[in-house]
C-alpha cells in the first residue's frame, strides 16, 4: 500500500477488510450474555477493566436477585458489592448501578432510554456503553471503541487518533451507519482472536494482503496459528463449526466448551 493513501482509496480498503473480517467471523455477537437493555447496560457497565467472561459468569445471579431497574435502584450497597466483587472496582460499579438505576426509574419510567445524549447522562456511562446498548439492545448503528477496537483501527491505517471519540468518527465515516454496529463485533473478534497487542498472529491474519501494519507480529505461517485464541487456538475446530453452525454461547457452555481460551 502506497505510503500517501488516498482518502478514497482508504475507504475502499477499509471496507474490503471489513467484507474479509465478515466471511472470518459469520457468528459475531456481543460476548456479554444478555436478555434485554437493562441487562446489557448493566453487563456493559461492569466489563469495565475485567473480561466478558468473568462478566458473564457473574451476572446470571446478579440478575436473579435484581431483574431490572426498579430492583436494584433498591439494592443494599454491601450486598450488591459482593455479587459484583469477581469483577473489579466493586464499590464504585455497585455505586454506579445504583445510581442509574434509579435515574432510569425516577427519570425514565424504568426504561433504559434509546439515545445516546440520554445515555451517557448516566453514572459510569460513555459513549462506549452507550454505543452497545443502542447497537444491540435498539438497533441504533453505532461504533463502540474499546482497546481492541482503537488498536486495529491505528493497524489498520483508518486513523491515528488515541481519543476514542475521535477515533468513533473517523472510522465511522469510512462506512455507512448500518455497518457500524457489526464492524464493532468483527474488529473486536479479530483483535482477541488474531491481531493481540503484544504478538498479533501475522501469519494467520485474513487481512494481512490489505493491513499496512503486517508483520508487526509473527508472519510464519505455523508458528502464527499457534497464537491464535478462543475458537481459532489449536484443537477447537469442535467449537469453531459450532458456532459457524450458529449455536449460542449459552449453548455452548452448557456442551460444555469453555469459552475463555
Amino acid at each position: 500500500m502506497p505510503s500517501a493513501e488516498t482518502p478514497l482509496a482508504r475507504k475502499r480498503r477499509a471496507r474490503k477488510i471489513h467484507r474479509v473480517l465478515a466471511e472470518a467471523y459469520p457468528y459475531a455477537v456481543p460476548e456479554l450474555d444478555f436478555e434485554n437493555a437493562f441487562q446489557l447496560l448493566v453487563a456493559t457497565v461492569l466489563s469495565a477493566q475485567t473480561t466478558d467472561v468473568r462478566v458473564n459468569a457473574t451476572t446470571p445471579a446478579l440478575f436473579a436477585r435484581y431483574p431490572d431497574a426498579r430492583a436494584l435502584a433498591e439494592a443494599a450497597p454491601p450486598e450488591l458489592q459482593e455479587l459484583v466483587r469477581p469483577t473489579g472496582f466493586f464499590r464504585a460499579k455497585a455505586d454506579n448501578l445504583i445510581a442509574l438505576s434509579r435515574r432510569i426509574v425516577d427519570e425514565y419510567d424504568g426504561e433504559v432510554p434509546r439515545t445516546i445524549e440520554d445515555l451517557v447522562t448516566l453514572p459510569g456511562v460513555g459513549r462506549k456503553t452507550a454505543n452497545v446498548v443502542l447497537g444491540n439492545a435498539f438497533g441504533t448503528p453505532g461504533i463502540t471503541v474499546d482497546t481492541h477496537f482503537g488498536r486495529l483501527a491505528r493497524r489498520f491505517g483508518w486513523t491515528a487518533e488515541q481519543d476514542p471519540v475521535k477515533i468513533e468518527h473517523e472510522v465511522g465515516a469510512l462506512f455507512e451507519p448500518r455497518d457500524w454496529t457489526m464492524l464493532s463485533h468483527r474488529v473486536v473478534f479479530h483483535g482477541r482472536r488474531v491481531c493481540h497487542a503484544r504478538k498479533p498472529a501475522c501469519g494467520a491474519c485474513p487481512v494481512a494482503t490489505l493491513c499496512p501494519s503486517y508483520g508487526e507480529g509473527e508472519t510464519d505461517p505455523a508458528k502464527a496459528a499457534k497464537l491464535l485464541k478462543y475458537e481459532l487456538a489449536p484443537h477447537r475446530s469442535e467449537l469453531l463449526e459450532l458456532m459457524r453452525q450458529g449455536r449460542t454461547r449459552r449453548e455452548l457452555r452448557e456442551l460444555g466448551h469453555g469459552l475463555d481460551a
